[in-house]
C-alpha cells in the first residue's frame, strides 16, 4: 500500500483507510493542520509496529521524535542514499520484530 498525505489529517485518515496497513511511513515534521509528531502519535496509537522514518530540517525535534516512537530521525536535506539506507533498515527491523 501506498499513499501520499500533503498534511498530517490526511497522512492519519489515509493510513486509517487501508486495509493492509504499510509497514513503513516517511513522515514529515511541518505539515498543515497537524505536525509530523501529532500525526506520527496518532498512527503509533492506531498500530505501533509501523516504522516512522521522520524528516526534518529542525533538528530540535529529533529527542521528541524518538520520545514518541519514530524510528529514525533524519536532517533535510538528506540524500537519495540516506533514504534507501533508512528504508533497508526500517524493513529489516520490521522482519527481526516479534510482531510477524
Amino acid at each position: 500500500m501506498a499513499g501520499v498525505a500533503e498534511n498530517g489529517v490526511k497522512a492519519i485518515d489515509m493510513f486509517k483507510s487501508f486495509s493492509n496497513k504499510p509497514k513503513i511511513i516517511l513522515m514529515d515534521h511541518r505539515m498543515p493542520e497537524k505536525s509530523g509528531i501529532e500525526a506520527t502519535k496518532e498512527i503509533l496509537q492506531i498500530d505501533k509496529r509501523v516504522k516512522i522514518i521522520f524528516f526534518s530540517a529542525d533538528v530540535s525535534i529529533e529527542e521528541e521524535a524518538y520520545s514518541i516512537g519514530a524510528f529514525s530521525f533524519n536532517v533535510k536535506p538528506f540524500t537519495i542514499t540516506c533514504l534507501i539506507d533508512e528504508i533497508k533498515k526500517a524493513l529489516e527491523s520490521y522482519k527481526t520484530s516479534s510482531y510477524n
